[in-house]
Formats: structure tokens, C-alpha cells, sequence
């Protein structure tokens, strides 16, 4: 104890085993960016994402696909870390309005939180705690037929990826929950031991294009799992004599799978692109990024039959990707598939 009278020391900070944390309760520098910018520079500078926080993909591709000006009003349906909110924002002032969408409560107030202290007042930005599958209600509660323009990143951010408690990854051992909403449905372990086989193995050979679909769901449907770590460990004890590599690519795939069936993400997903046309001005645009083939080929398919069907007057050729630049600072925009269509 230190002497009478003298202030009391500062606890000893949390020692961890190596030269860098491994843990993500333990990277406090990089949960922290106010306070250590040295450190989120150097995480930046390695082409890694800070724990705990998100860099925005195709950002750029995204305004230039929306095609934005000052007072337009619009719906950014996935706030997630509002990276793409704030950009926005900045582009539709003065006198624009954006909505964004999120079901995760524990994220959410974080990030509407972040966009105040930016300066948008309620006025401006208004965060809605919906699915993007919601957008119509949202929409007509606030008695708004149509706006100019709608955006989409489905990918999970990475404070949500970054975070064991939440169980999307298998890096670091935690709950096997994987829920964008953790307050509602079933969690992964809940909703894999109620599973049957051939449900699963469609849910990994549609939602991940997993090869051993079958062979991994008659091995894992009906368990019940500790947490992350063991599921990953159930699933990597059925891939024998595979290089690690392709097992590591294949609990991926199962993780993502899982994830997906639990949220019922291609469900919202569908009633959202049926959705879309209606909820547009005409000449309108909107925009979509996606991480995976199935959520690709779902948003491909929907603007092509809107545009056969007269619903649309335009739609991308083709896939907008990351470049080599962008792909390098952030590896995690390597997958991304940005797709438009215009009213």
C-alpha cells in the first residue's frame, strides 16, 4: 500500500503471454482508438481490423453507385457500425434524412451514439431497430411512401465477428450462439441440437456450397456443443486426412452455414429484394454488398428479373469489387460483391 497520504496507485494492467494480446478481452489498445492511435495505425498498417471495431468496404462504389445529393432521403438497412451511414450522411447534407436499420441491441446504441456525436440530430438520422425485411413497415409507420435511394452491406461487422461472447468465430472459444439478436429465436447450440440431418446439410450445401454437406450433418445434427471451439473441434474431427487449410476452410463454411439458418438470413433476405422496387422513388437506386456466393446470386437474380420485368430501368453489368489497394489494407474485403439497380 502506498503511504499515508499519497494517492492510491493505478491497478497493474493485465498481463498476457506473448509480446502482442491474443485475447480479445485483452487488446484494450485496440478497443480504445481515441487513446491509442498509434496502435490502431499499426493494426491498420499490418492490413489487420482493430478488435472491436469496423472499416467500411467499397465505400467509394457504394456513394458512386447511389449517386447522392444533398437533401435526398433514404434507408441505410444494415447500420451495423455506420461506417456507410456516416459517408452517406455527408453526402445527402443539408437537408437529407437517412434511416438505419439494425436488429442487434447491443450494437445498435453504440453506433447511433457515434453518429450523434458526428452531429446528426434526430432530424437527419433516425436509427430503427428492424430487420431489413421490415422495410416496408418502417417505411408506411413513418408515412413515407418511397425514398430516393436504399443501401445494404450484409456482412457482419466485425465487433460482432471481433467478440467470443457472441459466437460468430471460432479464433477465440466463447458461447455457441452466432445471434444477430440475442434476445430473440434459438442460439446455434440450441438450434443444432434440434436439427435434423438432411435439414442441415441443405442449410450447409445452400448457404456455404459445402461439399461434405452430407457427411458433416449426419455427424453433427443432434449434438449438443460447449461452445465455438468444440463445434469447430466436432467438425475438424470428421475431416481425416485433409491438409489444414481446406479444414480450415470448411469450419468457415460450416460456421457461416449455421449462422445464416439461425438468423434465417435468406429469408429476410428474399422478402427484402421482393420489397425493394415498391419502396423506391421512381429513378431511385439502390445498392447491395454481399460476402458470399448465395447472397449473391439471390440479389443477381432479383435485379435481373426486376429489370426482365420492368420494375427497374437499370442494373450493374456486373459485380463492383475491392481493389488491390483496398483488398490489401483490409483482407476482409476480399469476398465483397457490390451490385446496383436504378427505378
Amino acid at each position: 500500500m502506498p503511504p499515508s497520504g499519497e494517492p492510491p496507485r493505478p491497478p497493474r494492467r493485465k498481463r498476457y503471454s506473448g509480446k502482442n494480446p491474443r485475447r480479445f478481452e485483452d487488446k484494450y489498445k485496440e478497443r480504445d482508438p481515441e487513446k491509442y492511435p498509434e496502435t490502431i495505425a499499426k493494426v491498420l498498417a499490418s492490413g489487420k481490423t482493430p478488435a472491436g471495431s469496423h472499416v467500411p468496404i467499397l465505400v467509394e462504389e457504394s456513394l458512386e453507385a447511389l449517386r447522392l445529393s444533398p437533401g435526398m432521403t433514404g434507408v441505410d438497412a444494415t447500420l451495423g457500425h455506420g461506417g456507410h451511414s456516416l459517408a452517406i450522411l455527408g453526402k445527402i447534407a443539408p437537408g437529407g434524412k437517412l434511416f438505419g436499420l439494425d436488429v442487434d441491441p447491443i450494437e445498435q446504441p453504440k453506433t447511433e451514439t457515434l453518429i450523434r456525436a458526428a452531429g446528426y440530430d434526430p432530424n437527419t438520422f433516425e436509427a430503427v431497430r428492424s430487420n431489413y425485411a421490415g422495410i416496408v413497415k418502417v417505411l408506411s409507420s413513418r408515412e413515407i411512401a418511397a425514398v430516393d435511394f436504399i443501401y445494404a452491406d450484409l456482412g457482419c461487422s466485425s465487433m460482432q465477428f471481433d467478440d467470443p461472447s457472441r459466437g460468430f468465430s471460432f479464433k477465440t472459444d466463447g458461447p455457441l450462439d452466432m445471434r444477430m439478436n440475442p434476445e430473440r429465436g434459438l442460439s446455434a447450440a440450441e438450434w443444432l441440437e434440434r436439427v435434423k440431418p438432411d435439414k442441415l446439410a441443405f442449410a450447409l450445401a445452400d448457404h456455404s456450397d459445402e461439399p461434405r454437406a452430407e457427411r458433416l450433418a449426419e455427424a453433427l445434427a443432434g449434438k449438443r456443443f460447449s461452445g465455438t471451439q468444440a463445434f469447430a473441434a466436432a467438425i475438424r474431427s470428421n475431416l481425416p486426412g485433409l491438409d489444414d487449410e481446406v479444414v480450415d476452410l470448411t469450419i468457415r463454411r460450416v460456421f457461416q452455414a449455421v449462422r445464416i439458418a439461425v438468423n434465417e438470413e435468406f429469408t429476410a433476405l428474399d422478402a427484402f429484394l421482393r420489397a425493394l422496387p415498391g419502396c423506391l422513388k421512381p429513378g431511385g437506386r439502390v445498392a447491395v454488398l454481399t460476402f458470399h456466393s448465395g447472397e449473391d446470386r439471390r440479389v443477381k437474380k432479383a435485379f435481373q428479373a426486376g429489370l426482365r420485368d420492368g420494375f427497374y430501368s437499370e442494373i450493374s453489368e456486373g459485380v463492383i469489387t475491392a481493389s488491390p489497394e483496398e483488398r490489401r489494407n483490409n483482407p476482409r474485403s476480399a469476398p465483397a460483391k457490390l451490385r446496383w439497380a436504378e427505378k
